[in-house]
C-alpha cells in the first residue's frame, strides 16, 4: 500500500473525506443530537452574564438597586451551575460517541484485513498496518470525542454572538468585527502548513512501527550478527526525521495561535478606543461598552476553539486518507456469493488443468502449464530446487492466490466456486514452522473447530506430541508465549501434525514436515503419516528424497514447469533431474542400489 506524498487536501477532497466520517455517526445519532442541545443550550448561557453586566451599570447602579443587584448575581450564579452540568453531560455523551464509533471502525478494519488477500500482506509490512489500527484510529477518536459535536457548538455560539452584538449595536459590532477577515487568512496558511506536517507525522510513525516490529521479531539475527549499532543508527535515522516532523507542526501552532491572541487584543483595542469615544459623547452606555468587552472577548474564544478543532482535523483528515485507503483496498481473490455444495460423499480429488501462475500481469512465470490429478488415498511429492514453485502449488490449491490461468478442481468442481470455509475446510496442512498463536496448547490444536477435547488429545497422542505435552507444568492447559516460542522447533511441529489429524481433513498437505524432529521423533511421525494418509489425498512437498520413497507419483518441477513425473524407481532408471537431485543428496553411490 503505497503512502500518500502528494497533497491531496483540497476543499473538495477533504469534504468527501469528512462525509464518510460522519458517516459513522449515524447509528448514533440521537446521542449527537443530544450532545448538540447540550452544546446549543450552554452557548445560550454563556450570553446571559454579558446581558447582566450590562443591566447591572446601566440600570441597578445608576438607582442604587440593591435588590436588583443581588438577583443579577444569583441568576450568574446559577447560569454558571447549569453551564456546568451541561457541560459535563455534553462531555460524557461526546466521549460515549467516539468510544463506540472507535470500536466500529477498528472492528471493520480487522474484518477487512482478513478478507484481504495474501500478496496484500506480501507487500505491506505488519508494523505500518498496526498503525492504521491502533493511532490512526485513535486520532479519529479524537475527533468524534471532542471534535465533530463541539464544532457545531462553536459554530453555533459564534452565530448567536454576533446576533447579540448586532441588535445591540451594529456599528460597534463591525468594529469588533474587522478582524475576521485576517483570522481567515491565517487559518488558509495554517491550514496547507499543518496538513502536510500531520501527513509527515503519519508516514514516519508507520515507518517507525514498521522498523520497531519487524526487528523486534528478528532480535536473534539483530544479536546473532552484532547488528545492534547499525539498527540504532537506522532506528535513530527514522526517530529524527521523525521528531523534525513534530517540531515542524509545533512550530506552525507556536505562530499561529499568539498570532490569534493578538487578533483578539487588536480586536479588543478597537472596540475599547472606539466605543470609548462613543460613551464620552453620550451615544453610548458604560453598560453597552462592557457587554460589547465581554461579547468580544466570547466571540473570539470559539474562534480560538475552532482553530484547534481545526488542527484536531486536520490530523484526523491524515490519518483518515490511510484508513479509508486501507478500506478501499479491493479483495483480489473475492469469495463466490453463490457456492457450490461438493457432491457427497466428499472424496478430496484434486485437480490441476494447464494452470499458469505469475504475480502481477508481466511479471516471469511462476508455474508454466503445470497439469497433475492427486486422487483420494494417493500420495503425489512435489520436489525440485528452490523456487521451483512448489510452494505456489499449495497456495494456488489453498486459493491464496488465483491461477493466471488453467483452473484447479476438487471432485470435479472448480475451486473458485467453492466457498473459503468449504475449501480450506478440506485441507489439513502442516507447515515446516508452525504459527502458533497466545493461548494454551488445547486452544493451538482445535482453533475452534468442533472437535472435544479428547479428540484432541488422541491426536497428539497418534503423532507423539503427548510425550512433551505431559511434560509441560499445566499440560495441554499451558499457556504458550508469542508464536510459540518457548518451544522448539520439534515440537511446533509435532504440535502442526496434531493439529492437521485431529481436524481430520480429506486432502493433506505436508511442507517438508519432518525437517526439524529428530530421528525418534521422525519414526513416530512417519508411522502417524501412514494413517492419516490413509484414504486421503495426501501432497507433499518434499526437499529430503528420503521421505517420497513410496510416493505414488513423484513431480519434479524445474523453473515452474513440470519436467518429470513417475515413481521413485522409475525416475531413478530415467536418470534424469530427479536422479541428479538423487546423487546429491546420497552421494556418487549410484541411485538403483539405493532405491
Amino acid at each position: 500500500m503505497a503512502e500518500l506524498t502528494e497533497d491531496q487536501g483540497t476543499g473538495a477532497y477533504d469534504a468527501a473525506l469528512l462525509r464518510r466520517l460522519l458517516h459513522y455517526l449515524r447509528p448514533y445519532r440521537w446521542q449527537a443530537v443530544l450532545a448538540l442541545l447540550c452544546l446549543m443550550a450552554s452557548a445560550g448561557l454563556a450570553l446571559v452574564n454579558p446581558l447582566l453586566t450590562q443591566r447591572a451599570l446601566d440600570v441597578a447602579v445608576p438607582q442604587r438597586d440593591f435588590g436588583m443587584l443581588r438577583t443579577l448575581a444569583l441568576i450568574a450564579l446559577g447560569t454558571l451551575v447549569l453551564e456546568f452540568v451541561l457541560e459535563y453531560a455534553q462531555a460524557l455523551v461526546t466521549t460515549y460517541i467516539g468510544q463506540r464509533v472507535m470500536r466500529d471502525l477498528r472492528l471493520e478494519i480487522f474484518e477487512h484485513l482478513q478478507r484481504l488477500s495474501i500478496p496484500y500482506f506480501d507487500r505491506n509490512p505488519v508494523g505500518r498496518l498496526m498503525t492504521r489500527v491502533t493511532s490512526d484510529v485513535e486520532t479519529l477518536n479524537e475527533l468524534f470525542s471532542s471534535g465533530v459535536v463541539t464544532v457545531f457548538g462553536d459554530l453555533f455560539t459564534l452565530a448567536a454572538i454576533m446576533v447579540l452584538m448586532l441588535v445591540a449595536d451594529w456599528r460597534l459590532a463591525l468594529v469588533a468585527f474587522s478582524v475576521i477577515p485576517f483570522v481567515y487568512l491565517l487559518a488558509r496558511v495554517f491550514r496547507r502548513r499543518v496538513r502536510d506536517a500531520f501527513r509527515d507525522i503519519r508516514l514516519l510513525l508507520a515507518r517507525l512501527n514498521s522498523y520497531l516490529q519487524e526487528h523486534l521479531s528478528g532480535m536473534r539475527v539483530v544479536q546473532l550478527f552484532a547488528r545492534e549499532p547499525a539498527s540504532a543508527r537506522e532506528f535513530g535515522h527514522i526517530n529524527e526525521e521523525h521528531l523534525q516532523a513534530h517540531l515542524r507542526s509545533v512550530t506552525i501552532y507556536a505562530l499561529f495561535f499568539p498570532a490569534i491572541e493578538i487578533l483578539t487584543a487588536i480586536a479588543l483595542a478597537l472596540v475599547l478606543w472606539y466605543g470609548g469615544l462613543r460613551t464620552l459623547g453620550g451615544t453610548l452606555t458604560i453598560g453597552v461598552l462592557a457587554a460589547f468587552i465581554q461579547l468580544t472577548r466570547r466571540f473570539f474564544q470559539p474562534l480560538q476553539d475552532l482553530s484547534e478543532k481545526f488542527n484536531l482535523l486536520q490530523s484526523a483528515m491524515a490519518s483518515s486518507e490511510r484508513i479509508f485507503r486501507l478500506l478501499n483496498e479491493p479483495v483480489t481473490i473475492a469469495e463466490t456469493m453463490t457456492p457450490r455444495a461438493l457432491p457427497e460423499p466428499v472424496r478430496g480429488e484434486v485437480r490441476f488443468e494447464s494452470v499458469w501462475f505469475r504475480y502481477g500481469d508481466s511479471g516471469p512465470w511462476v508455474l508454466s502449464d503445470v497439469s497433475f490429478t492427486a486422487r483420494p488415498g494417493e500420495t503425489v511429492a512435489l520436489v525440485g530446487h528452490t523456487g521451483a514453485g512448489k510452494t505456489t502449488i499449495i497456495s494456488l490449491l489453498l486459493r491464496f492466490y488465483e491461477p493466471t490461468r488453467g483452473r484447479i478442481t476438487v471432485d470435479g468442481v472448480d475451486i473458485r466456486e467453492l466457498s473459503f470455509h468449504d475449501l480450506r475446510g478440506l485441507v489439513g496442512y502442516v507447515q515446516q514452522d508452525l504459527f502458533l498463536f497466545s493461548g494454551d496448547i488445547l486452544h493451538n490444536l482445535a482453533l475452534d473447530a468442533p472437535r472435544t477435547e479428547a479428540e484432541i488429545r488422541l491426536a497428539a497422542e497418534r503423532v507423539g506430541a503427548d510425550r512433551f505435552v505431559r511434560r509441560l507444568p499445566d499440560g495441554y492447559r499451558h499457556v504458550l508465549g508469542e508464536r510459540g516460542r518457548s518451544l522448539s522447533v520439534g515440537e511446533r511441529q509435532l504440535l502442526s501434525f496434531a493439529r492437521a489429524l485431529a481436524l481430520d481433513p480429506r486432502i493433506l498437505i505436508l511442507d517438508e514436515a519432518t525437517s526439524s524432529v529428530d530421528a525418534e521423533a521422525e519414526a513416530l511421525i512417519q508411522q502417524a503419516v501412514a494413517e492419516l494418509m490413509t484414504g486421503r489425498t495426501s501432497l507433499v512437498v518434499a526437499h529430503r528424497l528420503s521421505t517420497i520413497l513410496h510416493a505414488d507419483e513423484i513431480l519434479v518441477l524445474h523453473h515452474g514447469e513440470i519436467r518429470e513425473r513417475g515413481t521413485h524407481r522409475a525416475l531413478l532408471e530415467a536418470d534424469g533431474l530427479y536422479a541428479r537431485l538423487h546423487r546429491l543428496q546420497f552421494g556418487t553411490e549410484p541411485a538403483r542400489r539405493t532405491a
